[in-house]
């Protein structure tokens, strides 16, 4: 009850005084700490708008409650009404999931889901309708805005919903059909008839040659159902031609630039009217709402000539718009730590940023236990291979788990399943305390502070905040409360809640962690201690870092700035004073951090 009357009074707690937006428009990305939502997931503020407008059972509306795959009723209205929420919890710029309008359900019969995540857009002109309004929309980034928290975007430019069908055969057989086995000349493949005379190939991007390209029906022949032909917007993009047309990726070599992701219509992002069409449509975004930055979605599935015309044309619009630093990261999803293969895009691509997948590979495994901590050297080591170096690692969102990979505490728990609450909940904190003193933006997945475990990836990670009436959410024990998914979850009373909100505000007044160089002091090849050192950046003052991964108290000896005579503790039990002229004696509990700042 007392949980419940916190929450009841954080609602009708009034608004802050208008935020000076000039002030928040300057502000640096890698000053901000990111809250990633699922709107349909987070807070239902309006039921009316539940259905989407639609009438009929699930498969025609896309909602039911009490499916994990279907509209659950969360909407910008409820976004909205939560701020105060978000913003306690130390986030100062809100990320979510696309809100542009979706096809209601998709898949083959038995098998339906609905576009409840956002990525099956039809239209991009509008807010989906299960949300709320363009006006809503409006509202909800003023609020935002008038509270000092930026708004960033879930963006699509690699497919739109899945509304073309192949003549040939059933969808299960659409498998992907190469550039070499069916090129551009030929219908239906080499031996076929010759089609697009004079088509020079998607290698060259003018709109002359990319004009020769008339007929689709190269691999397969597109077919858009009856009633279906003009329910994309802008009108453009119900023509096949703007798309690839080859069958179903199968992750493999060309296969993951031109082929349709699991059924959705991948466009041809090669020809100039895509790259102009998407220019237009994201611009307006721009333009007319004031947001803040785009993360991309399937960034890596998109040929990288696309990004290096779109990205400076979205920087230009949002200085126009009076944002100079307008933050975009693309998602390149990796296995493993490989920054090398994040750092690439930012090269081939001219991407700015890249979601820090090697980070949170890092942090899972040296939390669970499973990995030592030397995998920050490698991590660290690898920040030179951005473009422009160190500097700009620190603009990389870092995250510890998310929609499509599943929750960290997920990780934690099945690497250790014996574990107590008091263990999964001391390695869990330890995992946010990383999060949001090491290098990177942090970005907090919805939920995680409220011990959301989750079951599995995808869907199984995608629980509601909101009282939910899904069974496979509700079984789940939570970490460090008695509640459950059942329940609605916006107790700022949370362990972690505290834990993240606490380390958010030594974060935000700190601004070596903000903005700092990294200077790595310590690492084992097994579960223990990890240290760094970082420096603000006007004054050189050092801040020094360490975590132990293990079950067991540790003491050490670490390297630390000779200039360092002297430190205040920020979190946890920091020595006074080195023991000797750049020589630090920690000390750390089992799965303990230490944040200590020279003061001389």
């Amino acid at each position: 009850m007392m949980r419940r009357l916190a929450a009841f009074a954080l609602l009708l707690a009034p608004l802050p005084v208008a935020a000076d937006e000039a002030a928040l428009r300057v502000r640096p990305a890698n000053d901000e700490i990111i809250y990633f939502v699922l709107p349909d997931r987070f807070e239902n503020g309006d039921a009316s708008n539940d259905r989407g407008g639609l009438k009929g059972d699930r498969l025609a509306t896309g909602y039911d409650p009490a499916a994990k795959g279907f509209f659950h009723g969360g909407d910008l209205a409820g976004l909205t009404k939560r701020l105060g929420y978000i913003q306690g919890l130390g986030a100062t710029a809100i990320w979510f999931a696309p809100i542009f309008k979706n096809k209601p359900v998709q898949g083959a019969p038995g098998q339906e889901s609905a576009g409840y995540h956002g990525y099956w857009v039809t239209d991009f002109t509008q807010v989906d309708p299960h949300f709320g309004t363009n006006a809503e929309f409006k509202a909800f980034v003023d609020a935002a805005h008038a509270r000092g928290m930026k708004v960033y975007m879930d963006i699509i430019a690699n497919h739109t919903a899945d509304v073309i069908t192949y003549k040939e055969g059933a969808a299960t057989d659409f498998r992907y059909r190469s550039l070499a086995d069916y090129p551009w000349s030929r219908r239906g493949g080499v031996d076929g008839p010759a089609i697009n005379p004079g088509f020079a190939g998607d290698g060259v991007a003018s709109a002359d040659n990319w004009a020769k390209l008339t007929d689709p029906a190269f691999a397969y022949t597109p077919v858009v159902p009856k009633g279906e032909e003009r329910v994309k917007v802008p009108a453009w993009l119900n023509d096949p031609i703007y798309y690839h047309n080859r069958g179903n990726s199968d992750w493999v070599g060309e296969s993951a630039l031109y082929g349709d992701f699991a059924g959705l219509d991948d466009l041809a992002t090669e020809n100039p009217r895509v790259v102009q069409g998407f220019i237009d449509i994201f611009g307006r975004w721009i333009d007319e709402f004031g947001i803040d930055g785009f993360r991309i979605d399937t960034a890596k599935h998109v040929n990288p000539e696309f990004w290096r015309a779109f990205v400076p044309a979205m920087q230009a619009r949002a200085k126009a718009r009076g944002i100079p630093n307008f933050h975009i990261f693309g998602e390149v999803y990796i296995d493993g730590v490989d920054p090398g293969a994040l750092a690439a895009w930012t090269h081939s691509a001219g991407l700015p940023a890249v979601l820090d997948f090697s980070f949170a590979r890092a942090v899972i495994d040296s939390v669970s236990g499973t990995r030592g901590t030397d995998l920050f050297a490698r991590l660290f080591d690898g920040d030179v291979l951005y473009k422009g170096g160190a500097d700009a690692a620190l603009q990389l969102p870092t995250f510890l788990g998310n929609h499509d990979m599943g929750r960290f505490a997920m990780f934690v728990k099945q690497a250790n399943p014996d574990a107590d609450d008091a263990e999964l909940l001391a390695r869990t904190m330890l995992g946010h305390a990383m999060l949001l003193t090491l290098r990177g933006v942090p970005t907090i997945y919805y939920g995680d502070e409220q011990g959301f475990v989750s079951d599995g990836h995808d869907q199984l990670a995608r629980e509601d905040m909101f009282a939910s009436k899904v069974a496979v959410y509700n079984d789940n024990d939570l970490i460090g409360t008695d509640a459950t998914t059942a329940d609605a979850n916006f107790d700022t009373a949370h362990p972690l809640y505290r834990h993240i909100a606490a380390l958010a505000g030594i974060r935000r007044s700190t601004p070596a962690l903000m903005r700092g160089a990294t200077k790595l002091r310590a690492f084992s090849d097994k579960p223990g201690l990890l240290a760094v050192s970082r420096f603000d950046p006007d004054t050189g003052r050092e801040v020094v870092l360490a975590y132990n991964t293990s079950a067991a108290p540790l003491r050490a000896t670490i390297s630390v700035d000779m200039k360092s005579a002297a430190f205040t503790a920020l979190h946890g039990d920091c020595p006074a004073r080195p023991v000797a002229p750049g020589s630090l004696s920690i000390s750390l509990p089992a799965f303990g951090t230490l944040i200590c700042q020279a003061s001389e």
